[in-house]
């Protein structure tokens, strides 16, 4: 089964690309099998990571960055694949 992980985040004013580096320099400490990065209006910065894994498996995730960074906490969802 695959498992998608999406952590969102909303940079604080002319932090996006801040917030975009910050997003893509952080390890995890297990290899997902893909991993995206993206950005969207409203200075918003996406992260997808992909993994061979039970939908309730326990999986790393991206942290929360410095408040500072960020204009509100992090949105994080999972969601199961079933193919095309």
């Amino acid at each position: 089964m695959t498992v998608t992980l999406m952590w969102e985040a909303r940079a604080a004013d002319g932090r996006a690309a801040e917030l975009l580096e910050w997003a893509r320099a952080q390890p995890l400490p297990a290899r997902p099998v893909r991993r995206e990065t993206f950005t969207a209006p409203g200075d918003r910065v996406l992260v997808l990571t992909w993994w061979d894994a039970p939908y309730d498996a326990e999986l790393p995730e991206l942290p929360e960055p410095a408040g500072e960074l960020v204009t509100r906490p992090v949105h994080r969802w999972r969601f199961e694949s079933h193919g095309t």
